[in-house]
């Protein structure tokens, strides 16, 4: 839809006040009050139709209304970083894994005093000069599963079934390790990096029937209980990974510049959500996270917007809803999330196998996202088709799929770090 149409649509549900750079604005239409548009919809172009002419409108009005738009329409409303985030360190072994690693286990408080807590595994290596590189990521089951470490805890809070002696969704010591080969740390620790994880159910245990997470007490300005259209767990967990940036920031053995954040699947959702909306993460690679993450939600394969709701209704904020049988009013597409990362590096991975998860669709969101890291100045998507199977696209934005099903492993770490290594050196 060209930029006249849209202004002429939006003529007739009222005006907006725009405060940018307070992050605030006025209600947003209702779904069925937005224009149709069966495309994916242009970031450089503003809700009401002006086109974004320079960079200083970039930063200053269509890049804070995209925030505003994801979080009212879509994920809902993050609260800002609370104001008494605290770091404890647990525990430090500095002859981990045979001398190779120093491990640190750090639990991270904030908000009231019943607040769940993360907790932080994080794991260096030993053999550097200077401060290490570190990927950072949420893990679906627990620290104590992407490690055989024994002295790791067991989480306390709610775990998914159906794995390992996993019942009544308690942690069982049958589990420990089960996800090491997915987490591959001392792969990543020989090619210089370190690796910080925790579990997404320490933010928000992935439930539709309860909220256990941070929602209810962490809340956003002028709350006193969480409401209608606030975060689903998707934004939880991003904004999870967000605080454990606040202490990454603060860890002398890490190089703060050179933050990469990752996650598989759902995680990688939440994953490219917290590249988008922090900026000291300086490459997001989001891996096979589909519908509500790297495909479009006009896409017409795989996952819809509908059944993703339908299966999984605690992962996005109620007015996301309103979209399940007209994804066209949507007033943005994944693109817009991509663009919100510019000029940072992104990668889209993906598997042949993992049409669910939609790989050509993610392509076309990285093309429709590319006219906005060119406008900024900088290289974007170097590739006009996608890539036959194996072959990485390391541009700025940058694209690869694999052979295989949806998953996480040793080959997809290997193709992350030469990545990492091309945008931040090695």
């Amino acid at each position: 839809m060209h930029g006249g149409t849209l202004l002429t649509a939006l003529g007739s549900v009222g005006c907006f006040l725009v405060l940018f750079g307070t992050t605030a604005l006025a209600d947003f239409p209702e779904p069925a009050k937005l224009p149709s548009n069966p495309e994916l919809p242009d970031p450089l172009v503003m809700l009401n139709g002006e086109r974004v002419k320079t960079k200083e409108d970039w930063v200053t009005k269509r890049r804070p209304e995209l925030k505003e738009l994801f979080q009212h329409y879509m994920y809902g409303h993050m609260p800002d970083a609370p104001g008494n985030v605290t770091f404890k360190t647990e525990r430090t072994d500095k002859k981990y894994l045979d001398g190779k690693a120093t491990k640190k286990e750090v639990t991270i408080a904030f908000g009231p005093p019943d607040t769940p807590k993360l907790h932080l595994l994080l794991v260096i290596p030993n053999d550097r000069k200077k401060p290490a590189p570190v990927f950072v990521g949420a893990n679906f089951h627990g620290n104590y599963t992407v490690t055989k470490d024994p002295t790791i805890p067991l989480p306390t809070v709610w775990v998914p079934n159906g794995t390992k002696d996993i019942k009544d969704n308690r942690a069982a010591e049958a589990a420990r390790g089960f996800q090491a080969a997915v987490w591959d740390i001392e792969d990543v620790l020989s090619r210089g990096y370190a690796v910080a994880t925790f579990y997404c159910g320490d933010v928000d245990p992935d439930r539709a029937d309860k909220r256990e997470g941070v929602q209810a007490h962490v809340l956003n300005k002028g709350e006193t209980k969480p409401g209608p259209n606030d975060w689903g767990s998707v934004a939880a967990w991003a904004w999870g990974i967000m605080r454990t940036v606040d202490y990454l920031v603060t860890d002398a053995d890490l190089d703060k510049d050179r933050m990469i954040v990752v996650g598989h699947s759902r995680l990688g959702k939440a994953a490219l959500v917290a590249g988008a909306f922090d900026e000291r993460i300086a490459v997001v690679i989001p891996h096979q996270a589909g519908c509500g993450g790297t495909a479009p939600s006009r896409g017409k394969v795989g996952e819809s917007v509908k059944r993703i709701n339908t299966s999984f209704p605690h992962w996005f904020d109620a007015n996301f809803k309103e979209f399940n049988d007209q994804v066209d009013r949507l007033p943005f597409d994944q693109n817009g999330l991509v663009a919100l990362v510019a000029p940072r590096p992104v990668l889209f991975t993906n598997g042949v196998e993992d049409t669910w998860a939609n790989p050509e669709g993610q392509f076309q969101v990285l093309q429709a996202a590319d006219p906005v890291y060119r406008f900024l100045g900088v290289e974007g998507l170097e590739a006009k088709k996608m890539p036959e199977p194996g072959k990485l696209i390391d541009s700025r934005v940058g694209y690869h799929i694999r052979l295989g099903k949806h998953s996480m492993g040793k080959d997809d770490w290997k193709v992350w770090m030469d990545f990492a290594d091309k945008h931040l050196g090695k």
